[in-house]
């Protein structure tokens, strides 16, 4: 691995794509780092201290790399792009248009990529704009009494809305910038390395907080969870497919055979984003609606949003099944499928084309998400174990689990294998012999 890194720096090309990618990540956490116009950054850090991170913008803070509770230029991060993406995406199914504009090939494609970044600008205008009101009215940090926007009138609280908008669009260039000139997967790379900005801060919270002993215990479970993610995430179903031979003019074509791949989590870490979105749902109406100590208020509190409470945990659990299903049904088509290996003369062996593919497809597909599901919820809920086995409850976070850990493997692998493929064109050994 170390000779591939070695030939990958050699090459002009491929090293000046990866330098550029490390100036753009640095540059990237450096307006992670930067205060907002208007917000004052003493009364920031000191409010950090009492802010409890696994509430309704704990997963925004972890994938923004910890700069959405420092409000700053960046503190949005990645995430408006993603939930507008994810928008679009299921927009796809119910629009025709947007069906039509999927099929049109890399025109269509660019179209609803535009559709995709005004939709972006939007969700992030809506989002600054309720951080922004949250920390004006001193509900961001919960109990924290310093005032985060010392000078808090409109015009103050526009500049800050404007400069986290304008961040977010900046955060898209950088994206595509990393994908059409760096290494690419421009935006999932940024994510991987908001999550692994996250990390050290973590550990040293657990270092401090319960010792040596459990941080090794820790370390070594996070060492196994990486190395299982990684297995699973490798792991697929490939269909055997069969081609036909045609003749065209005086030449013949296709008699290939090749495989229809399946993955293990088809779904990828989108579940879990989902499932954590609707179960902090409840914690944002209550908060919405006011402070008061009501019965179903602290209910909530207590179960739903306690990360370390046994309702939460099963209904996370059972959230991230029901949406595995609901968005692998919706993503992959399997009439699609079979319509497009009837077209081109494919067929599966023992299986006639058309409706019988679409039929094994969809039982195939039904088969192999159940424990795809089983593994995400397991991988999601393992921090919640690790909270109320060690005490912390709501005051600490688990580095080595769920969202983060899941992403941080598929960006890795995705990653690897792209400057993998640019070193085998260049007839250079790969990362993996």
């Amino acid at each position: 691995m170390f000779s591939a890194f070695r030939s990958a720096l050699a090459t002009p090309d491929l090293r000046r794509k990866i330098l550029f990618t490390l100036g753009i990540i640095v540059v990237y956490r450096i307006g992670a780092l930067l205060p907002s116009p208007g917000v004052s950054y003493p009364n920031v850090q000191k409010c950090l201290d009492l802010v409890d991170n696994s509430g309704i913008y704990g997963l925004l803070n972890l994938f923004s790399g910890g700069a959405l509770l420092q409000l700053s230029v960046f503190a949005l991060g990645i995430m408006p792009y993603i939930t507008a993406s994810i928008i679009i995406q299921l927009l796809t199914v119910v629009i025709p248009r947007f069906e039509q504009l999927k099929k049109e090939g890399q025109a269509g494609q660019g179209k609803l990529t535009q559709y995709t970044r005004y939709l972006t600008i939007a969700l992030a205008v809506l989002q600054a704009t309720g951080i922004v009101a949250m920390a004006d009215r001193k509900q961001l940090f919960g109990n924290c009494p310093d005032d985060i926007i010392p000078n808090s009138n409109i015009f103050t609280l526009s500049v800050v809305v404007i400069t986290m908008t304008a961040g977010t669009a900046l955060i898209m260039w950088f994206g595509e910038l990393i994908t059409e000139r760096g290494i690419g997967n421009g935006m999932s790379l940024l994510m991987f390395v908001n999550i692994a900005a996250r990390i050290p801060s973590e550990g040293m919270n657990i270092l401090k907080q319960n010792g040596g002993l459990v941080f090794a215990i820790v370390c070594v479970f996070g060492l196994l969870i990486i190395a299982s993610v990684v297995f699973i995430e490798q792991g697929q179903r490939r269909i055997p497919v069969q081609y036909a031979k045609r003749m065209i003019g005086r030449r013949m074509y296709g008699g290939t055979s090749t495989y229809l791949p399946l993955k293990v989590n088809q779904a990828g870490v989108i579940p879990v984003i989902f499932a954590s979105s609707l179960l902090y749902l409840p914690d944002l109406i209550s908060r919405l609606v006011g402070q008061d100590s009501s019965a179903w208020q602290r209910f909530i509190a207590d179960h739903i949003v306690n990360q370390a409470s046994w309702v939460h945990i099963g209904i996370y659990f059972a959230l991230i099944i029901f949406f595995t299903y609901f968005y692998i049904t919706i993503t992959f088509n399997v009439n699609e499928r079979a319509d497009e290996m009837k077209k081109f003369g494919g067929f599966i062996p023992g299986i006639r084309p058309g409706r019988p593919t679409s039929e094994y497809l969809s039982f195939v597909l039904s088969r192999i998400t159940l424990p795809g599901s089983i593994y995400l919820g397991i991988i999601a809920v393992l921090p919640n174990f690790f909270l109320e086995v060690t005490g912390q409850g709501q005051n600490q976070n688990f580095p080595f689990g769920g969202t983060a850990v899941l992403i941080m493997v598929g960006v890795g692998l995705d990653t690897v294998k792209q400057i993998e493929s640019q070193l085998m064109q260049r007839n250079y050994e790969g990362f993996l012999k």
